[in-house]
């Protein structure tokens, strides 16, 4: 279980998250809706801490964080529960497709190269792009960028994996077919 708690955020005196409570069960998909500007990518941001919340705690299973008195033990351990993608692709625009998709398992979670390779060229293929595996984002569709984002959020096997609308860019046929790549039975989905 996930569970969310009184979390707020400000911006410049402007209230955006007003203790928002949320509690999201395993293997389930959660999707958070409403008009443009009303908090919902800042939400998402919040949980993974790409922005900081001014209160409120996050709890994985038993272990609980404190959004007001954040540690940097406390930031690792939020981010290795969750993986993002992004309504632009965020890729590094230096590396290529694959290499994209290995840096967080070798930077992040110390695996050997040869075993990022071979999880890497996996999930390219799911999301139909191993012809791709060694294009840069330049040289992507902005549909390809995304499909690489998904598979680069895939990778690291985080519990909680937050989308922020990520199939925008994406053909209508294949937003269903990825959009199950996440193995639902053993993670989360906002």
């Amino acid at each position: 279980m996930v569970k969310i708690s009184k979390l707020r955020k400000s911006f410049s005196g402007v209230e955006v998250l007003k203790g928002v409570d949320l509690q999201i069960d395993p293997g389930t998909t959660t999707a958070i809706i409403g008009p443009s500007g009303t908090g919902k990518s800042t939400l998402l941001r919040c949980l993974n801490l790409l922005e900081r919340p001014d209160s409120g705690t996050i709890q994985f299973g038993d272990m609980a964080i404190d959004f007001a008195n954040l540690s940097k033990e406390d930031i690792k351990f939020v981010r290795s529960q969750a993986s993002m993608v992004f309504q632009s692709s965020n890729l590094y625009r230096n590396m290529t497709a694959i290499e994209n998709i290995m840096e967080p398992l070798v930077t992040v979670q110390g695996m050997k190269k040869e075993e990022a390779w071979e999880r890497a060229e996996k999930l390219l293929k799911t999301v139909g792009l191993s012809a791709k595996a060694n294009a840069y984002p330049v040289t992507l569709s902005g549909g390809e960028q995304q499909r690489v984002g998904i598979a680069r959020a895939v990778a690291v096997n985080a519990k909680l994996i937050l989308f922020d609308e990520p199939t925008s860019a994406l053909d209508p046929e294949l937003k269903l077919s990825l959009i199950h790549i996440s193995e639902p039975t053993r993670r989360y989905a906002i």
